[in-house]
């Protein structure tokens, strides 16, 4: 099978040509990989129904589950609604460029195919200076979900999605590491007060400063889903996912014994990823360590796990997290990525 072509970004001259590249391909109903600052998206023109659905094919996404969309500016995310209330633009003033999105009632240009059949939409303002670059060369916005096979990890490099997509599409660009490293906080002002459908690295406390209430939210409804990332089972590598608290190694050894011969995993095929009570012994496991710092821990968790994934895992341990609104996003991403 022939494979993606990967441009690179890294000099002016370079940058220039890969967002040329890259639009050309959009405005003729094609799918990119692009970066973002969250995760990397697998974008198509959002006014374009055939090149939405074919975003759905390449992943093998399942229907029901809607896309977010992205826009270069608030006239573009203005023509994407029906409704623009006050709240939206104060959210967009203090969250745009940026991981925020913003469920509202969808324009009748947005297809069911981009909002699953629902009468919301997903929005979003990326921060990352290559994707707002191509959608202002394309001047329409962009449907954008994750640029990885459906419920598999999400991609924070190039290399994660050409190992993904790239016997399925025709381009990536290499706009480097994500810096955000997880997908964005969703929340629906469609409702009073807004409800916090998936939470991200904006987290609820900046979140209220705007909002003054949030409501909790993100289960799956009986009609139509208003965002991503709201099933069950998400984000996952192919190895079986534990998150397992320990206080030394005593008690780590333990508790590895028992869930090797739980799932009949030997040691070196289970790996350890650590951030505060670090293992003075492998136990036989491949161990690695992200910082105790929730930024930094987002920025580094999905990588690790397709690092664990690639080097044959066949099951990875993860630290239980601390407490705190600034894990809550990553949380929930270990939970989905854990859900059998």
């Amino acid at each position: 099978m022939p494979q993606a072509e990967i441009l690179p970004t890294h000099t002016p001259a370079l940058f220039h040509a890969a967002v040329e590249r890259a639009a050309t391909a959009l405005r003729r109903g094609e799918v990119v990989a692009l970066p973002t600052e969250t995760v990397y998206g697998l974008a198509a023109n959002a006014l374009d129904e055939d090149a939405v659905r074919r975003i759905f094919e390449v992943k093998g996404r399942p229907a029901h589950n809607p896309i977010i969309i992205h826009v270069a500016d608030l006239a573009m995310a203005r023509n994407c609604v029906s409704a623009w209330p006050e709240l939206a633009g104060r959210l967009a003033a203090a969250f745009w460029p940026g991981p925020l999105t913003v469920v509202l009632p969808r324009s009748p240009k947005i297809s069911n195919t981009v909002t699953a059949g629902g009468t919301t939409v997903g929005l979003r303002w990326p921060s990352h200076p290559f994707m707002q670059a191509v959608i202002r060369a394309c001047g329409f916005p962009l449907a954008a979900p994750s640029a990885n096979r459906s419920n598999e990890i999400s991609p924070t490099n190039a290399g994660h999605v050409a190992r993904s997509l790239g016997d399925r599409i025709g381009l990536i660009i290499d706009g480097g590491q994500s810096q955000v490293g997880i997908e964005s906080t969703v929340l629906d002002v469609t409702v009073a007060p807004p409800r916090l459908l998936r939470p991200g690295m904006i987290h609820e406390e900046s979140l209220l400063a705007v909002t003054g209430a949030l409501q909790q939210g993100g289960a799956i409804e009986a009609t139509a889903l208003r965002s991503p990332g709201l099933l069950r089972k998400h984000y996952s590598p192919k190895a079986r996912l534990v998150v397992l608290p320990w206080n030394d190694d005593k008690e780590l050894a333990k508790k590895l014994g028992a869930l090797q011969t739980e799932h009949a995993v030997m040691s070196d095929r289970t790996f350890l990823i650590a951030h505060t009570h670090i293992p003075l012994s492998a136990h036989g496991s491949d161990v690695s360590v992200i910082p105790h710092d929730a930024e930094a821990f987002a920025r580094a968790i999905y990588a690790e796990l397709h690092r664990c994934d690639e080097a044959g895992a066949a099951l990875i341990v993860v630290e239980s997290l601390p407490d705190g609104p600034e894990w809550r996003a990553i949380a929930d991403r270990l939970q989905r990525a854990a859900a059998e």
